[in-house]
């Protein structure tokens, strides 16, 4: 089955019609930003180690001296032999993260899985980005909700995906946000994944808290080789 074929103007007539309620649900996004961005935070004061590339890292290493963090929780249990199948298909929609650092921001993939399984199937997908974190040696999966009890067998567990993100105030890190199953489903633009983060897109466009950073739409976005550089038109 086929849409119907219509005329130019009753196609124009009905995409005018469409576009209006598409524009009022980017604005329900936007109102729903908002009130992410206001949402209260919780203090992680636990320590938690990663092993990754260049070593053990502490959570606050991963933040890489940015102010924000944005974790997904890659579904990797350590029996298994390949990463899941779903979590690849928000991995390979992610790309250069230089738009996010911009925005004094990271993002990080981090599993349950053993560096060497995670490194063997990054290379065996060609991902370049982002850099991915074993948290084998830690509680992190566990405390973050990404590794869950089996409810008919405690002793078993059970992983899932989804997104935290983590702000970063001196020393102290506090967990501001998390999602998962379907509400992850829409990350892959780097504006969206700025939207889960407490400062946003840090545009000024944005109903944000006094003070905050932000700064005019479209002068900051670079591409991901010209930061540091006058925009290349």
């Amino acid at each position: 089955m086929l849409p119907k074929i219509v005329s130019i103007d009753e196609w124009q007539a009905a995409i005018e019609q469409q576009i209006a309620r598409e524009k009022a649900l980017t604005r329900a996004r936007d109102d729903l930003s908002a009130e992410r961005r206001r949402l209260p935070m919780v203090r992680i004061d636990k320590d938690y180690s990663f092993e990754g590339p260049t070593g053990t890292l502490s959570l606050a290493d991963l933040f890489d001296g940015r102010r924000q963090l944005i974790v997904y929780h890659f579904m990797f249990a350590p029996g298994w032999k390949a990463g899941c199948d779903g979590c690849s298909w928000v991995v390979d929609a992610m790309t250069h993260p230089a738009h996010l650092n911009a925005r004094d921001t990271s993002i990080v993939l981090i599993s349950r899985a053993p560096l060497e399984k995670l490194q063997k199937y990054q290379a065996r997908m060609q991902w370049q980005h982002p850099v991915w974190y074993s948290s084998m040696a830690s509680d992190f999966n566990h405390d973050m909700g990404a590794t869950v009890a089996d409810p008919d067998d405690p002793t078993r567990t059970s992983d899932r995906h989804g997104v935290s993100v983590f702000l970063r105030d001196g020393d102290d890190i506090y967990r501001t946000y998390f999602n998962g199953a379907r509400g992850v489903e829409y990350l892959g633009s780097m504006w969206t994944y700025l939207d889960l983060t407490p400062y946003g897109r840090q545009e000024t466009w944005e109903v944000s808290p006094a003070g905050w950073p932000q700064t005019e739409p479209y002068v900051w976005n670079r591409r991901h080789d010209e930061y540091g550089t006058e925009p290349a038109f």
